[in-house]
């Protein structure tokens, strides 16, 4: 699955020399390992109740919150 996340600088420069180290193009497959070590480490009940929780709000309740989300990254300062 494809998506877009936001690198400082000096994160998108350090992923380019790691990628280009192991030989390959992009750094995708060094993102994806880094989220497969950071998924693991979190607390497994922790997971699965987050996971659980997926289409619990009703959809006037997601609006409201999406709302609030984009409002709160209006707010918020780039590094």
């Amino acid at each position: 699955m494809r998506t877009t996340i936001d690198l400082t600088d000096e994160q998108h420069r350090a992923l380019t020399a790691v990628a280009q180290k192991r030989g390959l193009r992009g750094f995708s497959a060094v993102v994806q390992e880094a989220v497969a070590v950071y998924l693991d480490a979190l607390d497994t009940d922790e997971t699965d109740l987050l996971l659980s929780l997926e289409g619990t709000l009703s959809a006037d309740d997601e609006r409201q919150l999406r709302s609030r989300i984009d409002d709160a990254k209006a707010t918020w300062r780039a590094s």
